[in-house]
C-alpha cells in the first residue's frame, strides 16, 4: 500500500480471520447481530456552527490534516483535534488506550455533533471491541471516515444500529478528492437529501455487473477489513443487505481469495444484492484475470444484481455515502440510491 493511505494492511493483519465451519460462521455474522441493538439510529444533520472532532483511531496523519480542517471548516463547522491526533506509537497514532479514549471522549461529549477519522492504515481493529456503546446509543452524531475505519463503521452499526458515513478522511488531497468529493460529503451530512450514486463508467469496478434491482440496508466498506472481520463484533449481518465493498493495493487473486472466504462462511448466502466501489491499484499477472474479472466469477452465481463502477473508496473523486441506510441498487440505470443518512436536526 502506498504511503497515501498508510502501512499495508495485508502483511499487518496476515491471511484474516478463520472461521471453523457454517454453522459457527452463521451465528458469527447474524445471529447476535439480529439481537445487538434497537431500531435503526439516524444522527440528527450537522448544521453550520458546530463543533466537530477528528480522531485518530488508526495512524497518526501527516501535513495533509491541515487541509482536511479547512475543508470541514468551509463547511461552516468547528473543527477540534483529538487529544492524541498527532501521537505516535510504532505505526499508530499513539497507544491503544490513548487512541480508545479519544474515540470514546468525542462519541461522550455532548457539545461534539460528529466525528471525523483523520487517517486509516492500521489500528481501528485493536481498539473497536472498546467503544462506549451506551454513549454512542444515548446520544446519535455523525461518524465519518473510511478504510481502516470499517471496523467502526461496523461495530457502530452492529451494536447501535446507528447509520455512519463511508466517506473521506481528513487527511485531505485535494488531487484525490476536490470539488465534487467536498460536496457529495456535504450533502450526505448536512441535508436530508437522498445519496445517488451513478456508475462511472471510467471505474474498473464499471464492468462488473448482474442485471437487476434489488433494495436492502447497504452495509460493508472495505473488504479487507470486512474479510478481517468475520466472527468478530464488528462483522455486520448481510442478511438481506445490499452488500458494498471496495478496496486498495490487491491483487485479483486476493478479491478472489476474500469473497471466497466470506462465501464459505456464510457471509453472502442471504444478501439481496452487491455495490462495488473503487479497486484502486489492483494488478494482475500477464495473461491472467483482472479484478474485474475475478469479482465477475465470484460474484455470478449469488443470483443477485450486481452494480459495479461506484465512487466509492480509494480512488479519485471519492464520494461520501450511508451505511445503514436503505438502498436500492438499478443496474439498467446505473444508479445507488440511499435514503438520507441523517435526520433533520
Amino acid at each position: 500500500m502506498p504511503e497515501e493511505f498508510g502501512v499495508t494492511r495485508r502483511g499487518l493483519l496476515g491471511a484474516g480471520a478463520v472461521v471453523a465451519g457454517g454453522a459457527l460462521a452463521g451465528a458469527a455474522l447474524g445471529g447476535e447481530a439480529a439481537q445487538a441493538a434497537p431500531g435503526v439510529l439516524r444522527p440528527p444533520a450537522l448544521r453550520a456552527g458546530d463543533r466537530v472532532r477528528v480522531v485518530a483511531p488508526a495512524r497518526t496523519p501527516d501535513d495533509r490534516l491541515a487541509r482536511g480542517v479547512q475543508v470541514l471548516e468551509s463547511l461552516g463547522l468547528v473543527v477540534e483535534l483529538g487529544a492524541h491526533v498527532n501521537d505516535k506509537y510504532g505505526y499508530l497514532a499513539g497507544t491503544d488506550a490513548d487512541r480508545l479514549a479519544d474515540l470514546n471522549a468525542a462519541f461522550r461529549d455532548p457539545g461534539i455533533r460528529g466525528v471525523f477519522a483523520a487517517r486509516g492504515g492500521y489500528g481501528t481493529q485493536r481498539i473497536v471491541d472498546g467503544l462506549d456503546v451506551g454513549a454512542v446509543r444515548r446520544d446519535p452524531r455523525v461518524f465519518v471516515g473510511f478504510s481502516d475505519l470499517t471496523s467502526l463503521h461496523g461495530k457502530l452499526w452492529r451494536a447501535a444500529r446507528l447509520v455512519s458515513f463511508y466517506g473521506p478522511l481528513v487527511n485531505w488531497t485535494d488531487s484525490r478528492t476536490g470539488p465534487d468529493s467536498i460536496e457529495s460529503l456535504r450533502k450526505a451530512v448536512m441535508t436530508t437529501d437522498p445519496v445517488v450514486i451513478t456508475r462511472d463508467p471510467a471505474e474498473p469496478s464499471a464492468t462488473v455487473e448482474v442485471p437487476g434491482r434489488a433494495t436492502g440496508r447497504l452495509l460493508g466498506g472495505n473488504l479487507t477489513m470486512l474479510d478481517t472481520g468475520v466472527s468478530t463484533g464488528d462483522s455486520p449481518d448481510l442478511d438481506g443487505a445490499i452488500f458494498f465493498f471496495e478496496d486498495v493495493d490487491e491483487a485479483p487473486y486476493s478479491y478472489d481469495r476474500m469473497l471466497t472466504h466470506l462465501r464459505r462462511a456464510g457471509a453472502l448466502k442471504r444478501i439481496a444484492g452487491v455495490a462495488i466501489g473503487q479497486l484502486t491499484n489492483s494488478v494482475g499477472g500477464a495473461g491472467e484475470w483482472d479484478a474485474p474479472a475475478a469479482l465477475r466469477d465470484r460474484l455470478a452465481g449469488l443470483g443477485v444484481p450486481v452494480l459495479g463502477g461506484l465512487r466509492l473508496g480509494h480512488g479519485n473523486g471519492q464520494l461520501t455515502v450511508p451505511l445503514g441506510s436503505t438502498a436500492t441498487i438499478d443496474t439498467a440505470a446505473g444508479t445507488l440510491t440511499v435514503e438520507p443518512g441523517v435526520r433533520a436536526a
